[in-house]
């Protein structure tokens, strides 16, 4: 028989994959919305410029990952389809490349800030108006951690897909500011980025005490969430 604590856990897991879904998708789609600001057509003829998320998820990315990391109680990230677009409608190619590639991860910041606001806006709840009303408790208390994970989601969101390997959108940041020689280097790592990112997930982890994206996690998006969240 199942109790109602694990009714309460299942029900925060469905909560946070609907708030890893929205992130991913609003992150696309303001991949695709910069790029058509920019003069290109590809994501909107596409359909991808829209709210329906079977245009977006891809069903390991965008489902199963963050489920096996939302049962392991670990940080959640996850991956949608990626938006198509072409540079080449671009007036200014690397300012253009510059602008998709971090709109995505700036619409997961947004998307943090809207979570520490409501978390925020709780605050402002009469503690007289709680006291004895546990309804009223409830409701606040479940709008305040509802808060707290699209903050956490959305940071956590933010942080990996800056980071500089690709197909994350921080390779095609890095890659804005480097010269032809840089670019060659770049390129090389590249064949390899996939593999570094498995072992920084996977590996190194399981065979080493030391969790590198863990640490990172902790050094930015937990620490970044600390100040954002009320205390």
């Amino acid at each position: 028989m199942i109790n109602i604590n694990s009714l309460e856990a299942i029900l925060w897991i469905v909560v946070k994959l609907a708030i890893i879904i929205v992130a991913i998708m609003l992150h696309e789609i303001a991949h695709g919305y910069a790029a058509y600001r920019l003069g290109d057509p590809t994501a909107k003829n596409a359909g991808r410029l829209t709210l329906n998320p079977i245009k977006h998820l891809d069903p390991f990315g965008s489902v199963l990952l963050p489920l096996v990391m939302a049962f392991a109680n670990g940080p959640i990230f996850a991956y949608a389809k990626p938006v198509p677009y072409n540079p080449a409608y671009f007036k200014d190619l690397r300012k253009g490349e510059l602008i998709v590639a971090f709109a995505g991860p700036a619409s997961n910041f947004m998307q943090a800030l809207i979570g520490a606001g409501i978390c925020w806006c709780c605050m402002l709840v009469p503690v007289s108006a709680l006291i004895g009303n546990d309804v009223a408790l409830n409701i606040v208390s479940f709008i305040y951690a509802f808060g707290t994970y699209v903050c956490y989601i959305n940071l956590w969101l933010f942080f990996f897909n800056i980071i500089p390997l690709p197909p994350l959108d921080g390779a095609s940041i890095v890659a804005v500011f480097l010269d032809e020689k840089g670019l060659n280097v770049f390129y090389t790592i590249k064949q390899y980025s996939m593999f570094i990112l498995l072992l920084l997930l996977i590996v190194v982890p399981m065979v080493t005490p030391w969790d590198p994206i863990g640490w990172y996690f902790s050094h930015t998006a937990t620490l970044l969430a600390h100040l954002m969240l009320p205390s």
